[in-house]
C-alpha cells in the first residue's frame, strides 16, 4: 500500500508540528561544535568567589545466538519502592525501560509490579555479541579480518527485538550514546569484533558499579584506538602524551566543563560558571594514560606498537606498558601522584578521582535521564539521582541498579504526561524503529535480522549503532533548536540536532515501507498484524491496541478522530465467497493505514 500524497503532505505539516511540541522552529539544526557546553542546566545557585522479576514476571522470546554470561549480583532497593501500574502505565514506563512494549510484556507489568520486574531484568544473563561474530566467522582469529560494521548490526537487532534482558539492552545504547566510539573513525572501522565487544562490556557493566563502567571504558581497546590513548607514549625533550582521552573522560563521561550543585545546576563565581578542570589537569591526567597499548603475553615493543598481534587483542583489556608509561609528577584536580608508581596504580587513583568527584553522579545521572526519560528533567529529579549514585541506601556508590530505579521510578518520571516544554523528549530513530518491531512482533524468518542501511537521513533513518559522527553522538545533550520558544525558556532537545525536514521525510517514506513490506536486506524483517486485522472491522478497538502500543494510551481525542475517519475511508467489501484477497487486502490497509498514521504523528514521536 502507498500512499504518496498522504507522504508529501505528512512530511511538512509532521516537521511543523514537532517542531512546535518540542518548542522548536526557525532554522536548521545547527552544524555541532568541537567542544559542547554539556553541562547546561536549569538556573544556578551562587557561590563565594573561589580560589582557583522472577521469570514469570516477563514472558521471555527465543533465544538469540551467541554465548551468555551470569548477571552481576542483585542489589537491594529501598523498602517501599515498588510500584504497580495500569496497562496504560506500563505501556508509558516500558517505552522508556526497554526497546518497546509489546502486549504480552504490558499484562506482564501490570499484573506486578516495579519490583518483580527489575528483579527479573537485573538477573537476566548477558547474551555476548562477540560471541556472534565468532560464530559466524570462526575460527576466532579469523574474526578480525573478515567480519564488518553490518554483521554487529545484524547481532545488535537481534537482542534489541528479541531479547528478554530488554532493560539491558536499552541500557546499553543509552550508555553507547554517552561513553561513544564510533565506526566512523578509521582506526574503529576494521574492529567489528572489538566494536562488538566493547557493546558488551556496556552491557556488562550496566548493572554493575559505575566505576567498574568506568574502567571498562578506560581500558577497551576500542576507546583507545578512538580517542588515541592506546599506544600513547610518556613525554620526553620532542613529546608530549596525547590528551585526547584525558580531556573527554572528563568532559564527556563524568565531571563535565563546569563544577554542579548536588541536584545539577551550575555553580557559579561572580556570576560566572564554575570551571571544573584547567588546562593543566588535562596535561596532568594525560600522563597517566601513557604506556596503555594492546593486550598480550609479553610487554615488548613490537607488542606495544601492534606489529605483533595477539589474536584477542581487540577485545582484552588494555595492559600497561612500564617502558612507555610516564615516570614524572602527574597532578590533576587536586591529585598529585608520584612517578614511583605503576600505570596500572595511577589508572585506578585517577579513575578514583573522577569517580568520587561530586560532580560525577548529577552529571552522569542527567544524561541517563535524558536518554531514557526526559530531555529537561529538574533539579530535583536530577538531585533524587544523584543521591541514587552518591548512595544506593546500603552505603555503596556508583551502583547501576539503583541508578537506573531511580531515574525509571522518579515520581516526575510516572506523573501524568504533561504538556510544558520541559515535559518529555523527542524519540530518536533508532528506538522508533525498535517501538514498531517489538509492538507488532517483526521477525526474521532467517533470525539474522540483516538491517545495515540506516544511516542516510533520506533513505533511512539517519542513525546506525555505534556509527555516531563524532565523540558527542549524534546529537549534544545541550543542544538547543536555534530561534524557538525552547532556547527562549532555556531548554534543551537533544534529538532535535538530526531533525529537519529531509530526515522527516526520509523517516515517513521509511517507516511507511517498513509498516507496509518489511525492513531490512530483502525486507526480510516482517510484522505479525494478526492481532490487528481480527480488529480491522473494528476501527475504534483497532486503535486502541494501536494508541497502548505506540501511545501508552494517550493518544488525544482530535489525533483519534483523524485516524479514526482515516481508517473508516477504507471500505472493506461484503465477503460473497469469490473476494476474499480484496476483503483481506482492505483490512490490511486499514492497519497499516492506523500504525502508518500513529507513528507519524508528533504525540508518538515526543515521549511523553
Amino acid at each position: 500500500m502507498t500512499f504518496p500524497t498522504l507522504r508529501r503532505l505528512f512530511a511538512a505539516v509532521t516537521l511543523l508540528s514537532l517542531l512546535a511540541a518540542c518548542g522548536g522552529g526557525g532554522d536548521s539544526p545547527a552544524t555541532p561544535v568541537q567542544k559542547p557546553d554539556v553541562s547546561v542546566v536549569p538556573p544556578a545557585t551562587v557561590e563565594p568567589p573561589a580560589t582557583v522479576a522472577p521469570p514469570d514476571v516477563t514472558p521471555g522470546e527465543p533465544a538469540v545466538p551467541g554465548e551468555t554470561v551470569p548477571p552481576p549480583p542483585l542489589t537491594i532497593p529501598p523498602a517501599g519502592q515498588a510500584t504497580t501500574f495500569t496497562r496504560q502505565q506500563a505501556s508509558r514506563f516500558l517505552g522508556r525501560a526497554t526497546f518497546g512494549p509489546n502486549m504480552a510484556a504490558i499484562d506482564a507489568l501490570a499484573a506486578s509490579d516495579s519490583d518483580a520486574w527489575f528483579k527479573y531484568q537485573f538477573s537476566r544473563p548477558q547474551t555476548l555479541h562477540r560471541k556472534y561474530i565468532d560464530a559466524k566467522f570462526p575460527p576466532a582469529g579469523a574474526t578480525a579480518g573478515k567480519a564488518l560494521p553490518p554483521d554487529f548490526y545484524e547481532t545488535f537487532w537481534q537482542q534489541a527485538v528479541r531479547g528478554d534482558d530488554q532493560l539491558r539492552q536499552r541500557t546499553a545504547f543509552a550508555l553507547s550514546e554517552i561513553f561513544v566510539i564510533s565506526t566512523q573513525n578509521e582506526a574503529v572501522w576494521p574492529h567489528t569484533r572489538g566494536v562488538a565487544s566493547y557493546y558488551d562490556m556496556l552491557g556488562q557493566h550496566a548493572f554493575g558499579n559505575f566505576r567498574a563502567l568506568l574502567q571498562g571504558v578506560a581500558t577497551h581497546p576500542m576507546m583507545g584506538l578512538y580517542l588515541s590513548h592506546l599506544r600513547n607514549q610518556k613525554e620526553s625533550a620532542t613529546r608530549t602524551p596525547d590528551e585526547n582521552f584525558a580531556r573527554e573522560v572528563m568532559q564527556l563521561f563524568t565531571i563535565g566543563l563546569y563544577q554542579l550543585n548536588a541536584d545539577g545546576s551550575l555553580k557559579l563565581s561572580g556570576g560566572k560558571p564554575i570551571d571544573t578542570y584547567s588546562r593543566d589537569d588535562v596535561s596532568g591526567l594525560a600522563k597517566v594514560f601513557t604506556g596503555w597499548s594492546w593486550a598480550g603475553p609479553d610487554q615488548g615493543a613490537t607488542r606495544f606498537n601492534g606489529s605483533v598481534a595477539d589474536p584477542d587483542r581487540d577485545w582484552k583489556p588494555m595492559q600497561n606498558y612500564a617502558a612507555f608509561h610516564s615516570t614524572g609528577e602527574k597532578r590533576f584536580l587536586g591529585v598529585s601522584i608520584s612517578g614511583a608508581t605503576s600505570g596500572e596504580a595511577d589508572l585506578a587513583q585517577a579513575l578514583d578521582t573522577l569517580f568520587n568527584h561530586p560532580n560525577t553522579g548529577p552529571f552522569f545521572g542527567r544524561q541517563l535521564i535524558q536518554r531514557l526519560v526526559t530531555s529537561n528533567p529538574s533539579p530535583a529529579y536530577v538531585g533524587r539521582v544523584a543521591a541514587a549514585f552518591a548512595n544506593n541506601g546500603a552505603g555503596v556508590r556508583g551502583d547501576m541498579q539503583a541508578v537506573l530505579r531511580a531515574v525509571l521510578l522518579d515520581p516526575e518520571a510516572l506523573a501524568p504526561a504533561g504538556t510544558t516544554l520541559r515535559t518529555g523528549k523527542l524519540r530518536e530513530p533508532l528506538v522508533r524503529l525498535g517501538n514498531w518491531m517489538r509492538a507488532f512482533n517483526a521477525k526474521d524468518a532467517a533470525s539474522q535480522y540483516r538491517i545495515y542501511y540506516l544511516s542516510d537521513p533520506l533513505t533511512g533513518l539517519g542513525q546506525n549503532p555505534m556509527n555516531a559522527p563524532s565523540v558527542f553522538n549524534y546529537f549534544r545533550p545541550s543542544y538547543v533548536p536555534p530561534n524557538s520558544p525552547l532556547a527562549t525558556a532555556g531548554l534543551v532537545a537533544p534529538e532535535m540536532q538530526i531533525t529537519a525536514e529531509p530526515s522527516v521525510t526520509g523517516y515517513l517514506n521509511f517507516i511507511q515501507d517498513a509498516i507496509s513490506g518489511g525492513v531490512g536486506e530483502s525486507a526480510e524483517v516482517k510484522a505479525d498484524y494478526a492481532a490487528e486485522l481480527a480488529l480491522a472491522d473494528q476501527p475504534a478497538a483497532l486503535l486502541d491496541r494501536v494508541d497502548l502500543l505506540l501511545l501508552a494510551g494517550n493518544m488525544s481525542a482530535k489525533l483519534r478522530g483523524t485516524i479514526l475517519s482515516a481508517v473508516n475511508s477504507v471500505p472493506i467489501p461484503a465477503a460473497n465467497g469469490s473476494n476474499a484477497a480484496q476483503v483481506n487486502l482492505a483490512r490490511t490497509y486499514r492497519v497499516r493505514l492506523a500504525i502508518f498514521l500513529s507513528m507519524a504523528s508528533p504525540e508518538y514521536l515526543v515521549q511523553k
